[in-house]
């Protein structure tokens, strides 16, 4: 099992995916079955008609954030309800997102039980966190450094993890823990290597092994590999893709079918707009700006009127700011559409590693049974 804040979990977590894939719906079953489900805090009013057509008439980035942090707490609330106290409702945050101290904030607010932070090192976070003590504050890192700077930056202002997110770039999917695509094979960030390391460094800092639960991200498709991986010392696993294709997961048919259809020869790495790389399925639109995007770089040129928005939704964007080497595209704009299942002009982020069921569309408790007990429920009807 797995012990977070005092919490007794199933060693399952399901990773935050955003625009809107992982919402009440899907974290609130998830979290209902007794283990940990994730809302990605990122744009959720597209999830509230009202707060849609809101939005329609809003050109100010102050009134579109205002608009997501109520959307952001109505989903909160609403995953509370469906969980009924049991379980844990983490919330995650991109830090690379502009608002990401407000989304914090927010969502400890709203009741949030656990804050999952990536896509940059939150070192910041037990502040932003401040005035909420019984709030669980989760890192995801990718290898033994990254894990090290956080524990001594944090330790030296009296806070430890309530565990961490140890996410393997090579096989995870969205945006993936490096700076650079050739950075993805890298032996460092081998579970194997990691787990040990991270063991190694927590005996050198003095704590005890079993003191920060090591969650470990990405390729992680059946019981035997959790079997492994527990094996290995890790607390917990963390997917993503086989949740997001669940009945329950909040995104349209459309962008299930996407996903679960996705032929491995259909999964592609790029370099997002945000500066990272990612990973994805190879739809009309991707397959269409990567055919131009050498040309889109060499023609990189900030511009306020690049930002398709107006809103400036992340910190550092390629296409606002004419970052050659970032992607040159609207990321939010892109997801959006994904969310909506738009096929021609969507951008499906997906993990690399094939599905437990294929391209079958099931329940969050056939996953869960078949991930613990490496039986199909299916067929033992």
């Amino acid at each position: 099992m797995l012990h977070i804040k005092g919490r007794t979990l199933l060693p399952i977590v399901q990773g935050g995916m955003g625009v809107g894939v992982s919402a009440h719906r899907l974290a609130g079953a998830v979290a209902a079955a007794g283990a940990m489900g994730t809302i990605a805090s990122i744009d959720l009013h597209h999830h509230h008609a009202d707060l849609v057509e809101q939005a329609k008439r809003v050109r100010d980035k102050a009134q579109r954030d205002a608009l997501n942090m109520v959307a952001l707490e109505r989903e909160v609330k609403l995953a509370l309800s469906v969980a009924q106290r049991r379980g844990l409702i983490a919330v995650n945050v991109m830090k690379a997102v502009t608002e990401h101290a407000a989304y914090v904030r927010q969502a400890c607010a709203s009741g949030a039980e656990a804050i999952v932070m990536g896509a940059g090192l939150p070192l910041d976070l037990p502040e932003l966190a401040q005035g909420f003590p019984d709030v669980a504050l989760i890192p995801i890192l990718s290898d033994a450094r990254g894990i090290g700077v956080v524990l001594k930056k944090w330790m030296r202002k009296n806070r430890l993890p309530d565990a961490i997110v140890i996410e393997h770039p090579r096989m995870a999917g969205g945006h993936l823990g490096v700076t650079r695509l050739e950075e993805l094979g890298d032996a460092r960030f081998d579970f194997e290597v990691v787990l040990a390391q991270s063991f190694e460094l927590m005996r050198d800092l003095g704590l005890e092994r079993e003191r920060i639960p090591l969650i470990v991200a990405g390729g992680i498709n059946s019981p035997e590999r959790i079997r492994y991986l527990l094996g290995l010392g890790a607390s917990g696993v963390q997917l993503g893709t086989p949740f997001a294709v669940t009945i329950e997961g909040d995104a349209h048919p459309n962008f299930k079918r996407v996903l679960a259809e996705a032929r491995p020869e259909d999964i592609v790495t790029f370099t997002s707009a945000a500066g990272l790389p990612a990973r994805g399925v190879l739809t009309p639109w991707l397959k269409n700006y990567l055919r131009r995007e050498s040309h889109l770089q060499r023609c990189a040129k900030g511009s306020e009127e690049r930002c398709a928005s107006g809103l400036h939704c992340l910190s550092m964007c390629g296409l606002r700011d004419g970052l050659a080497k970032f992607g040159q595209f609207c990321i939010d704009s892109q997801l959006a559409a994904a969310l909506r299942g738009d096929v021609n002009k969507g951008l499906f982020f997906r993990g690399a590693e094939s599905l437990p069921f294929g391209a079958a569309i099931r329940s969050v408790q056939d996953l869960l049974d078949y991930l613990l007990t490496g039986r199909d429920p299916a067929l033992s009807v």
